[in-house]
């Protein structure tokens, strides 16, 4: 079990919250002395929305372009028990989806 390894996917609206749970983690894994690599920056996705500003059907055809901005990062660390458990406990945003996969 020496080679196992745990990568960390977080995704969110927010970099800056994004950025505060990579640094949390860091300091996890400074803490217990297990290796990390990361964080690595993913593509962000841009979901943009068009919508007509008028109501009904007159007048110019003006739009409004709404955009959501998804951020994503990737983190590795190895997958030490006492880490691991320190990771769980991480509070996170609403807005901010965490996934720990456990890899070999």
């Amino acid at each position: 079990m020496p080679g196992q390894q745990a990568r960390v996917r977080l995704a969110g609206t927010s970099p800056d919250d994004l950025d505060d749970i990579c640094a949390d983690v860091r300091e996890i894994a400074d803490k217990t002395g297990v290796a990390l690599s990361g964080p690595i920056p993913l593509p962000t996705k841009t979901l943009e929305v068009p919508s007509r500003k008028s109501p009904d059907g007159e007048g110019t055809a003006t739009w409004e372009h709404w955009e959501m901005r998804v951020h994503k990062r990737l983190i590795d660390i190895d997958a030490d028990e006492r880490a691991l458990r320190q990771l769980m406990r991480i509070q996170v945003p609403n807005d901010v989806s965490i996934e720990i996969v456990l890899e070999d």
